[in-house]
């Protein structure tokens, strides 16, 4: 079922976003939070994915209508990104599953590359997000208040990952513990940065970004019954 561009309310202004609606029309919602590269196919697709997986998906648009084609440009657009706007963004997405059909009491944040340290913010920052999963994130203006944390927290990395691999996130991951949440961290040895991207042959590894996949379906399922 092919996704939708809607409005919704983020509060007192507006955002965009991308929804895609599972087979069932309604199902656990799901907010994903792009790479910095913006609201591209590759985050779309993902937001489909999860679709057929049974979820209810919503990528708002954090750049309001940039994207990026070269890193400079994405590395630039990221740095720029206005926090409070996101953080505004972000809530408002958990508000629009609700308002389409999102099922359970609360929805989950899901986010790679930038996108993974924003989902992480997403969870301290809005009342809808119960549980959340952090693809090798980063991102040096954004710092979660993790004692505002809802519910568990899957991380995953890869070992060869200069700029979000085991050494940043098993920092997270201490910081997490540390202050009484549940989280838990996944290495995938010889993976870098970005290894679930499937649109980037440079990075992508086939056999660990389908079982991080699984991993994060089967974390999603358990905590947004």
């Amino acid at each position: 079922m092919p996704g939708e561009m809607i409005e919704f309310a983020a509060n007192g202004g507006s955002a965009k976003g991308y929804l895609a609606r599972p087979p069932a029309g309604r199902g656990p919602g799901v907010i994903v939070v792009q790479e910095w590269w913006g609201l591209n196919d590759q985050i779309m697709g993902t937001a489909d994915r999860l679709a057929a997986e049974g979820f209810l998906a919503l990528v708002p648009d954090l750049y309001h209508g940039d994207m990026a084609q070269e890193p400079g440009e994405a590395q630039k657009l990221m740095m720029a990104l206005n926090v409070e706007q996101a953080a505004k963004d972000l809530r408002g997405a958990g508000q629009a599953l609700r308002a389409n059909g999102a099922s359970g009491e609360k929805v989950a944040a899901v986010g790679f590359c930038m996108g993974g340290q924003l989902a992480l913010y997403a969870g301290t920052v809005s009342p809808d997000v119960g549980t959340v999963v952090d693809c090798y994130g980063g991102h040096p203006n954004v710092r979660p208040d993790y004692p505002r944390l809802q519910g568990p927290v899957l991380l995953i990395a890869g070992d060869k990952d200069p700029m979000a691999g085991p050494g940043p996130l098993g920092q997270v991951l201490d910081a997490i513990k540390a202050v009484g949440q549940q989280a838990e961290l996944i290495v995938y040895p010889g993976a870098g940065h970005a290894f679930m991207n499937e649109q980037r042959p440079d990075a992508y590894h086939e056999q660990h970004a389908g079982d991080a996949w699984s991993k994060m379906v089967n974390h999603l399922k358990a905590n947004l019954r």
